[in-house]
């Protein structure tokens, strides 16, 4: 399935959202357009303003308040990214360098929070006190979410609740503002909006499954990033978490959180989960969030951004299948 044709509903305000970004870039000093301009071009498919966008077109379609909105949700994500790339120390994203490995964890941390003040101004500026106070909770659970993962990072002891809850605050959480925001500034009926957010909710779950699945079974220049990535930052994600569930008695992840330099036994892990069932109970998890995701669209009027919606449910659970 092509994301192009998923988005072919909202073509022309996606097109307008890019355009925006770009006017974004254009910051007036050059320290601080430059390095925009580097992140903001590496692109990713743009799930989350799409999300905003087909959420609007149910009821009073406002590409005055959407497209601003839509651009806002991408520089909040783009933020998130590069805090994390320079927490993390990841010197690859995208198979393109990072901005801290360009240059350096300062200027990093800074773009970030330009990135986040930037995103805040257009969110103002749509005039919605419902959508502000909406991306205001987002920023919290993101930020709160981001500490917990600092905190427990090389904790092999976590289990899988614990790690629905920070996928839930760390990528579930914007996926869910993203559509719900779409919803409000579309003057959706409650019903709407509580449904629109549930199925963003579902699909950030199953989003992030399946990304923490990739990490393991895809390649490197698939990933843009080394294999293994997660557990070599002492994260613990649910292929991993499922691996020690079937096998109590093999210290193996253990072992490597303790050592953090072992990265023959980050080797084994990866290839003791993609010799195991553990894949195909994740496959299987992630389906779960995204059927749940398209029982809440239920009610919503039958047109093409819905099918759009139901698309793109089947479109995140047959990456890499």
């Amino acid at each position: 399935m092509d994301i192009s044709s998923i988005y072919e509903p909202i073509g022309e305000g996606m097109a307008q959202v890019e355009e925006c970004l770009k006017e974004m870039a254009k910051a007036d000093l050059p320290w601080v357009g430059e390095p925009l301009e580097y992140v903001l071009e590496s692109g990713g498919k743009r799930i989350r303003p799409a999300l905003t966008l087909l959420s609007g077109k149910f009821y009073h379609y406002n590409p005055e308040l959407l497209v601003p909105m839509a651009a806002a949700v991408e520089l909040f994500h783009t933020a998130t990214l590069v805090h994390d790339d320079a927490v993390d120390r990841s010197l690859v994203r995208r198979g393109k360098p990072t901005v801290n490995a360009l240059l350096g964890e300062g200027v990093a941390i800074l773009l970030g929070d330009y990135l986040f003040a930037t995103s805040s101004r257009l969110v103002s500026g749509t005039g919605n006190l419902k959508v502000v106070n909406l991306f205001a909770e987002t920023l919290v659970a993101i930020s709160s979410g981001q500490l917990r993962q600092f905190v427990s990072a090389y904790d092999w002891r976590q289990e899988r609740q614990e790690y629905y809850q920070q996928i839930e605050s760390k990528t579930a959480s914007l996926f869910s503002a993203a559509a719900e925001s779409g919803a409000i500034l579309s003057d959706a009926p409650q019903k709407a909006v509580a449904g629109l957010s549930t199925y963003g909710r579902n699909l950030g779950m199953a989003f992030q499954i399946v990304d923490d699945i990739l990490d393991f079974i895809a390649e490197e220049e698939e990933l843009g990033k080394p294999v293994g990535s997660d557990l070599l930052q002492g994260t613990l994600t649910l292929p991993a978490i499922l691996l020690m569930e079937q096998h109590p008695a093999d210290p193996v992840i253990k072992e490597i959180f303790q050592n953090r330099e072992d990265k023959a036994g980050v080797e084994r892990v990866i290839q003791m989960v993609r010799q195991s069932p553990v894949v195909a109970e994740c496959y299987r998890i992630a389906e779960g969030f995204c059927a749940e995701a398209c029982r809440a669209l239920d009610g919503l009027p039958e047109n093409a951004c819905r099918r759009s919606l139901l698309d793109l449910a089947d479109y995140i659970i047959e990456r890499r299948r």
